[in-house]
């Protein structure tokens, strides 16, 4: 038999996520391949950079956690193609989070993983799902 959790176990460990990183916390759009762990240095050259919103993750429920509010920059960093992200916290230097950046399907979405500087860009969805049900 494979382990289960409830569905209590698995919200409190995701929402035990956003408690960790905390409020305040940066997120950053990069080029190139994400680095072996999160504990690793940054890799890729930084395309955008977005101050999520105070209360950035709506509360768990059913074991996933989806992004709250708009998680936007107002004009990109550079030019370039979008292949990973990291989630800082709010100092924009402590790495806690990163995966893969696409248009579906991928752990971060957006509308388009080519960007130019100055662009405007917006997350159209993030989602975490703790396994284990």
């Amino acid at each position: 038999m494979a382990l289960q959790l409830s569905a209590a176990v698995r919200n409190a460990r995701l929402d035990a996520i956003e408690a960790t990183i905390g409020t305040s916390a940066v997120l950053k759009i990069r080029t190139g391949s994400a680095p072996a762990n999160v504990a690793a240095a940054d890799s890729g050259d930084v395309l955008a950079t977005l101050s999520l919103p105070s209360d950035w993750m709506e509360a768990a429920s059913s074991g996933s956690k989806a992004k709250n509010g708009t998680w936007q920059d107002l004009s990109a960093d550079d030019d370039g193609t979008a292949a990973h992200f990291r989630i800082y916290a709010s100092n924009g230097t402590t790495a806690h989070m990163q995966g893969t950046v696409g248009t579906s399907g991928a752990d971060l979405n957006l509308s388009s993983v080519s960007f130019t500087a100055g662009q405007s860009v917006t997350i159209t969805s993030f989602t975490l799902t703790e396994a284990n049900a």
